[in-house]
Order: C-alpha cells, then sequence, then structure tokens
C-alpha cells in the first residue's frame, strides 16, 4: 500500500473529511487531495504531524517504498525465472492521458454502437406507413429514403469507431503486456475507481433495465391496437429505440471502468490472464488456420455449405481441451 493509500485509509478510519485533515496539518484541502491522488508528496514535517494525528509511527507511513524496492526485486526475479519480458513502465502522465482519452472516446465508441442500432428504425416504420396508405410515396420512395438513412447512420457509426479506435490504439498493450505503474499511479487509479464505482452501478442498472423491458412497447400495442400491424411495426421500432439507449449507456461505462481495470490489472485484465492469453495466442493461430482449412476444403468437396458451418461451434467447443492437451505436453 503506497502513502496516498494510507493517508486515505487512515483519514476515513477517522471519519474526517479532507478539510478536516487539512485543518489539522495546516494546510489547504487541495495538497491533502494531492497526496492522497499521489499527484504530490507531504514533506516530512507533514508526515511526523500524520503519525501523530493518527496515532501511527513514520515507519509505517514510509515503509511502502521499501515494500516496493523488495517487491519490484521480486517481481524482477520472477519474470528472469519464468523468462518473461520486462514489464513495461507506465507513468503517471502516461495513465492520466490514458483515463483522459477514455472518457473522451468512450462516449463516442457508444454513441456509434448507438447508431448501428436506431439505423433500421425509419426504414422498418416508412415501409409499413406506405404499405397502409399512411404517407404519400411509393414502395420504391420509402424504401429508398430508409436505406438512405440507414447507410448515412452506419457511415457515421463507422467514422466515430475508426477516428476514436485509432486514438485508443496506442493504449493496447494495456490489455495485452504486464505493466509495471510508477509511484503513485495505482493509488491515483484506485481514488478514481472508487469515486466512479456508484456511477457505474447505476449506468450498467439503467442500461440493463431498458434492454429488459424494451419488449414492453410490443405488448402495449397488442393490448392496445389488437392486430394493428403498423401499430405493431411502430413497437418494433420503440423496442430497437430503447435497446440503442441502453446498450449505450453499458457500452459507455464498461469501457471507462474497463480503463481502470487495465491499469490496476484488474479482473479479466490480471497478469495471470494476461500470461494465459499470451500462451494460448501461438496455439490459437495454428488451431483456427486449420479449422479454416477443414471448412473450407470439406465446403468445397461437399458443396454443403448449408451443414458444415456446424464445425465452427464444434470446434469452439474443443479449443479449451485442445490448449490443455498442448500445455500438459509441453510440461
Amino acid at each position: 500500500m503506497i502513502l496516498a493509500d494510507k493517508i486515505i485509509e487512515l483519514r476515513k478510519k477517522n471519519g474526517w473529511s479532507q478539510e478536516e485533515l487539512a485543518e489539522k496539518l495546516g494546510v489547504s484541502r487541495q495538497s491533502v487531495s494531492k497526496w492522497e491522488s499521489a499527484m504530490s508528496i507531504p514533506d516530512m514535517g507533514r508526515i511526523v504531524e500524520m503519525s501523530n494525528i493518527f496515532g501511527v509511527s513514520t515507519d509505517y507511513l514510509l515503509k511502502d517504498e521499501i515494500e516496493s524496492t523488495t517487491q519490484d526485486s521480486d517481481t524482477f526475479e520472477k519474470q528472469n525465472d519464468e523468462l518473461e519480458p520486462p514489464a513495461r513502465r507506465v507513468s503517471m502522465e502516461e495513465a492520466n492521458n490514458y483515463l483522459e482519452t477514455i472518457r473522451v472516446c468512450s462516449s463516442k465508441i457508444a454513441l456509434g454502437v448507438m447508431l448501428c442500432i436506431l439505423s433500421p428504425i425509419l426504414l422498418i416504420v416508412l415501409a409499413a406507413a406506405q404499405e397502409e396508405k399512411m404517407v404519400k410515396m411509393t414502395e420504391a420512395q420509402a424504401a429508398g429514403i430508409g436505406v438512405m438513412v440507414l447507410l448515412l447512420m452506419v457511415g457515421a457509426a463507422v467514422g466515430l469507431f475508426v477516428f476514436f479506435g485509432t486514438r485508443l490504439e496506442k493504449y493496447d498493450y494495456l490489455e495485452k503486456e504486464l505493466i509495471d505503474t510508477e509511484y503513485g499511479v495505482d493509488g491515483m487509479v484506485k481514488d478514481k475507481k472508487e469515486k466512479y464505482a456508484q456511477t457505474h452501478l447505476l449506468l450498467l442498472t439503467v442500461g440493463i433495465v431498458l434492454c429488459v423491458v424494451s419488449c414492453v412497447p410490443i405488448f402495449g400495442a397488442m393490448i392496445l391496437y389488437g392486430e394493428d400491424e403498423f401499430a405493431c411495426i411502430v413497437a418494433v421500432g420503440l423496442l430497437l429505440a430503447l435497446v440503442a439507449v441502453g446498450v449505450f449507456f453499458i457500452v459507455l461505462t464498461c469501457i471507462r471502468m474497463g480503463a481502470m481495470q487495465k491499469l490496476l490489472e484488474e479482473g479479466e485484465f490480471s497478469k495471470d490472464n494476461k500470461r494465459r492469453n499470451k500462451a494460448q495466442e501461438p496455439i490459437s493461430k495454428v488451431y483456427w488456420g486449420i479449422v479454416l482449412a477443414i471448412y473450407l476444403g470439406w465446403s468445397f468437396i461437399s458443396n454443403d455449405w448449408e451443414t458444415t458451418w456446424i464445425i465452427w461451434p464444434v470446434a469452439a467447443v474443443l479449443f479449451g481441451s485442445v490448449v490443455g492437451i498442448v500445455h500438459m505436453a509441453r510440461k
């Protein structure tokens, strides 16, 4: 645990706000905030004062640097033993830049996903309205307008994916490589993650609820309008709109939370998972190459494309077993 984390923990244990701690130390709240986010480190005099206020030793507050050095040494030895490349160093500046880039890009990528889901709504509704003679246009005109809007929305979505996805490409290593964060980065990210946790839970809950209740318009149309086909078509449009908004919230918050998990190497981005994925990568390339060759060969020889697709789900089920057998053989 770094000094920033210890200050946060001890302050909360005593039930003090940042303002109250700052008043006891005779400093500004901004100073305490910078200490807790690891943007700066208090001088020795302040550390001695904090040890007296919190009732702990200065050794307890400062020993994390000794522990960090020991852990770095152990990590280095372990990496040498396992013949792993050294972990990539992530500075405080790079971590902050990454989180800011994620903040900007996540909403745009989520918007692109939402546009893709919304894109067919006008086409569906216009086609139904034209068939019911509710609009004065031919079938071709209705289809043309609907398809044009669909393509424009999908095109805009693809543009968002490409432009903002490219901005995130330079941070791909956070998902695949082992990283070693500089002093203070973990504390800063943990603080941001803790503050964002409630927002993440709220957005995720709202998104899931919207997806679940998206069928309500269809049942409502059936109850209110019976077998009215146009009402049911409009209800389908509302369904897609609710799903689009729900997915927007889910994608937005999962990208932001995932970014913090990458920096902390938590969950699916843990060191063990990265090692496992890296070990599976060459196996995966060979395996799926063989599966593709078998699929194409079988399909062209038999000319039974309607049946040969079954090879893909079977191959997916067997993949885990193949990986396990290869690892056992290596050992």
